[in-house]
């Protein structure tokens, strides 16, 4: 069965394919022929997901999820969340968006914070589901590690005392917040095909 995934972001198509069992390919946008970026111009991570779900499922009819994820931080009341790649500004610069982020962290204590996952399926016959993820944990003040993306430098998920950008992919991908949603999708996945 081959799934396309709505985004343009190679690095989060890579960690959903690495995720996927065998049967299942995920492709790219890119590998449709859709090249045109999809505005997200939703309220919240729910809408985000199905607009882009729905922009393809439109054009292509073939089974396609997105997903919308954000980072919300308990002391800012749940930001940047639906903003998360353009808390900075709208040129989507993970650097700058940490500098943002941690300057107006410095005042509170709490550092809490989860990563949310919203992915939007719809199947060949235009049937709609979603699905929720999350991994809670804390923020650190320095950036650590190399690997990753995002506001990964800054996350240490509960449990652990290394950053995502820390952990090895694999790693990662076992334990991330599109991972938990990915892994429901597949369970619906199965249970349809089974």
């Amino acid at each position: 069965m081959t799934i396309c995934f709505a985004s343009h972001n190679e690095n989060k198509v890579r960690e959903i394919n690495e995720l996927s069992p065998d049967g299942i390919e995920i492709i790219g946008l890119s590998e449709i022929g859709i090249t045109e970026e999809i505005e997200e111009n939703g309220s919240t991570l729910e809408e985000n997901s199905q607009i882009k779900t729905r922009y393809v499922f439109n054009r292509k009819q073939i089974p396609v999820f997105a997903d919308d994820s954000g980072l919300e931080v308990t002391a800012l009341g749940g930001a940047p969340g639906v903003i998360s790649a353009r808390y900075a500004g709208p040129e989507r610069n993970n650097s700058k968006n940490i500098a943002l982020l941690l300057k107006n962290l410095q005042e509170f204590e709490d550092k809490s914070a989860r990563f949310r996952s919203i992915i939007t399926f719809i199947d060949q016959g235009g049937e709609e589901v979603q699905f929720e993820g999350e991994m809670t944990g804390q923020l650190v003040d320095k950036l650590r590690g190399n690997n990753g993306f995002g506001y990964d430098p800054i996350f240490v998920p509960d449990g652990f005392d290394r950053t995502f950008a820390e952990m090895v992919p694999e790693e990662k991908n076992k334990l991330s917040h599109r991972a938990k949603a990915f892994e429901k999708l597949l369970s619906y996945l199965g249970k349809i095909n089974g």
